[in-house]
């Protein structure tokens, strides 16, 4: 048997650092048995999947030192790579489930799904779709499908007992069926969930092992139970634990810098960053700290994976990523590493348009550059010390601004001048009061290049991660004044769909 192993990111926001852990694990045991790793761009949410993200995937996994031996840009003999490219397959796929009675068309409104769930709620039910639909005669589904009314595909889940998974690092895991829901698998517009096309793609892809997080093992049951269905072989599972913020929350961007890409623009070594995240639960075995991507390959077993759950603290990575400049290059590498980090001519050619209509002389660039070049910009809570703005409205500003910008999807100077903008308008706030504090967040100086152009240079992650470090530097905010302004922003940001509505 030649072991394959996929990584399959969606491609609806920024290249997340779980994905290049997930995605090192696999490459990592794929090629420690002589195997095939895989990508596969699971794009089936039409909503938020961009062209854009994809790219930035690709770039991100690809900076990181990770090469894939099939996927969308190298091709392979599994293609097409992409699930939007496959509809036609999941589609024959559900009518095939449905044909032999392992799944059935329901034709439930959302308004009726809501109400199902509310009951279920005051009842002190787990909410669950309750097969209503399930048990239509044929005539009335003939005659629905006669009138043309909207229905998505679930499958049939057994009502009674329990389901045995066998996890390779947790041995078997019982989970009743009563807490599994009839998930649907072909949505209205005819393109599949999550749970169909992954259980297809990996068969027809000929994956042997799903390494994964542990985050997906509420829904082994229902994709046990689809290889059943089909008469497939399940491959191997393996769920990882999952990475979390020094808390033990889980790593999320509201708390750590989460992109990819944010810590090569912070001049992390791709090295370093592979490094760090191979010792997420794992370690090797002779307990050294500095290794390569061959050498973790080498020596990978990952039945020696810690199901505790791994801390990502980023003050361990960049010591880490010093250890690997002060000892792991030579000095024609650093310098090469230095300048395509941070004076590359690519780089100059975006701040130039910036530079030349405020130097004098090339000594000055330096002050108008030196925010792009920081880690994190240092000031204290007197340079947020605006006459007309008391503490609240500040952390007000600053907090309803990371909440708008983690929204934005296309990264350019109009996102972010509506977003400021929308947190003027939700804070009943002029935006000579509010550019002030988002000007001091971004640069922490007095004069820099526009806090407009600042953040488009500096990039969606590094803008949020400045944004939450001035947060802090402000006093952060309380858990009941959080739950105050989560209200007031989710009430302005109704106000603003209903006028969009409107108009």
């Amino acid at each position: 048997m030649t072991v394959r192993t996929r990584i399959a990111p969606s491609p609806t926001g920024d290249p997340h650092v779980g994905t290049a852990y997930i995605a090192l694990f696999n490459y990592a045991f794929a090629k420690a048995h002589g195997g095939t790793f895989v990508l596969r761009i699971e794009d089936t949410d039409q909503a938020r999947s961009t062209a854009a993200s994809e790219q930035a995937i690709l770039e991100a996994l690809r900076w990181t030192g990770l090469q894939w031996d099939e996927g969308p840009d190298v091709g392979g003999p599994h293609g097409p790579y992409r699930q939007s490219e496959r509809a036609s397959v999941y589609q024959a796929h559900a009518a095939r489930l449905v044909e032999q009675g392992h799944a059935f068309r329901c034709f439930c409104s959302a308004d009726t799904l809501t109400e199902m769930r509310q009951a279920q709620m005051a009842a002190g039910q787990t909410p669950r779709y309750d097969g209503r639909c399930a048990a239509l005669s044929e005539a009335t589904v003939s005659e629905r499908l006669a009138s043309s009314d909207p229905y998505v595909i679930r499958m049939r889940v057994p009502e009674t007992g329990d389901c045995m998974i066998h996890d390779r690092l947790r041995g078997e895991i019982t989970i009743p069926w009563s807490q599994v829901d009839m998930q649907v698998l072909q949505k209205t517009d005819g393109l599949p969930t999550y749970h169909l096309a992954n259980v297809v793609d990996d068969h027809l892809m000929a994956i042997t092992h799903v390494i994964r997080g542990e985050e997906w093992i509420p829904s082994a049951p229902k994709h046990q139970l689809l290889y059943q269905y089909f008469g497939w072989e399940m491959p191997e599972l393996c769920h990882l634990p999952l990475l979390r913020n020094p808390d033990q929350s889980k790593l999320s961007k509201r708390k750590n810098p989460t992109s990819i890409l944010f810590y090569r623009e912070q001049g992390f070594l791709p090295e370093a960053l592979l490094n760090y995240l191979g010792r997420m639960g794992w370690s090797m075995p002779d307990e050294t700290e500095r290794f390569t991507l061959d050498e973790m390959v080498k020596a990978f077993n990952i039945d020696r994976v810690s199901l505790g759950g791994p801390i990502f603290d980023l003050d361990k990575l960049r010591w880490l990523n010093g250890q690997w400049l002060k000892s792991a290059l030579s000095d024609e590498d650093y310098v090469e590493r230095l300048m395509t980090w941070g004076f590359s001519e690519s780089f100059f050619h975006q701040v130039l348009p910036h530079l030349k209509t405020r130097i004098d002389v090339f000594s000055d660039a330096a002050n108008w550059l030196m925010p792009l070049w920081e880690q994190t910009p240092e000031f204290g809570p007197d340079a947020l010390d605006f006459a007309d703005l008391d503490v609240e409205a500040v952390q007000s500003i600053l907090q309803f601004l990371i909440w708008r910008l983690e929204s934005v999807v296309v990264w350019d100077r109009e996102q972010v001048e509506l977003s400021i903008q929308f947190v003027g308008d939700a804070l009943g706030l002029k935006l000579k009061q509010v550019m002030p504090i988002v000007f001091v967040s971004l640069s922490g100086k007095q004069r820099a290049i526009s806090a407009f152009d600042l953040a488009v240079l500096l990039g969606a992650d590094r803008t949020r991660a400045r944004l939450r470090h001035a947060l802090d530097v402000a006093g952060g905010v309380s858990k009941k004044g959080l739950k105050r302004l989560e209200k007031s922003y989710a009430d302005a940001v109704a106000n603003i769909d209903s006028q969009g509505e409107a108009h």
